[in-house]
């Protein structure tokens, strides 16, 4: 089969495309034929080398987690319902045409559904879906969501303000901003600017009661300095290079609850419960995944490219 592998680490040249043996589905597994691959930017600092004390990735390596395609062979023990449904599910190398899930970690994508939108549903509506519970945002919380633009970013703005929150964004330049004010923020801050956080104070009437950090670095921290006491912060992304160092120690005296990386480790069950409600509500119109390119598969090095570059707006997803 045709896959992509990372060849060393390094810059986006390192992805090659490349023919592997087609996967062979255990018991309890299934062959999902893939129609559309996720990426996140964690793939892209993987490549680089970047978080090996979290995630012991080696070269040559096929990226990639996320999957929508429609099961094609069944293992031993599969009920043969599953043979030919459409299907989302998280898999070891996502970047190829074939991959082989646990059949009780995959969800059915509804009819009025298609495989590309789900495919930018399958990572990121689950965590921005499963944080935002997490978290506990409510009807009043005024809320800051730092990397607003990005893929899962668009729909924690949409998740928060459904949810009666004030949401405040931020987005650098013009089209971003007006993306997620599109999408619901009720005002957006381009951190470029000197004086962000006076303006994100401004914006969120004081300080923020949750704060979903999606950048982490220096920015992040700044963000934590908005955080109202007995607020919650969330330090669940890194695309800066390192999550917000922020004092535990300040956290525990103004009374702020800490999340981060670990708050979006989800089980099966409730991995097939935040994509199913993802999917619902993308379906009811309710929620909209953003999906700023589709790239082939043999461009992953494009991909990869866009996202480091990160003049798009919402997800990068690779067509099998």
């Amino acid at each position: 089969m045709r896959a992509v592998h990372v060849t060393e680490f390094g810059g986006p040249e390192v992805l090659v495309p490349a023919q592997v043996p087609d996967p062979v589905p255990g018991p309890g597994e299934v062959l999902i034929e893939v129609a559309y691959a996720d990426t996140i930017y964690l793939e892209t600092q993987l490549r680089s080398g970047w978080g090996l004390d979290y995630f012991p990735v080696r070269p040559p390596y096929v990226p990639g987690g996320g999957v929508s395609g429609v099961v094609r062979a069944l293992g031993a023990g599969v009920e043969e319902t599953w043979l030919g449904r459409r299907v989302t599910a998280f898999v070891t190398g996502s970047y190829a045409e074939l991959a082989v899930a646990a059949a009780d970690a995959l969800t059915v994508v509804p009819e009025d559904l298609d495989l590309l939108p789900a495919a930018a549903l399958v990572h990121d509506g689950v965590t921005a879906g499963g944080l935002t519970e997490r978290v506990g945002v409510g009807p009043g919380d005024r809320v800051l969501i730092l990397g607003a633009s990005g893929g899962m970013g668009t729909l924690m703005v949409q998740l928060t303000r459904a949810r009666g929150a004030h949401v405040v964004a931020l987005a650098r330049g013009e089209a971003k901003s007006d993306l997620v004010r599109e999408l619901g923020a009720h005002a957006v801050v381009d951190p470029s600017a000197a004086d962000w956080p006076d303006r994100a104070r401004q914006a969120l009437g004081g300080a923020a009661d949750v704060v979903l950090d999606g950048v982490g670095g220096g920015l992040g921290l700044s963000a934590f300095a908005l955080t109202a006491d007995g607020g919650r912060f969330s330090a669940h992304g890194a695309p800066s290079g390192g999550f917000a160092p922020v004092d535990p120690d300040e956290a525990k005296r103004r009374d702020i609850t800490l999340f981060g990386i670990q708050d979006v480790q989800f089980s099966p069950t409730d991995l097939r419960r935040l994509t199913s409600t993802a999917f619902t509500e993308a379906v009811a119109r309710r929620l909209r995944p953003v999906i700023g390119e589709v790239f082939p598969l043999a461009r992953a090095d494009l991909a990869h490219a866009a996202i480091e570059g990160r003049k798009l707006v919402g997800k990068v997803v690779l067509e099998v």
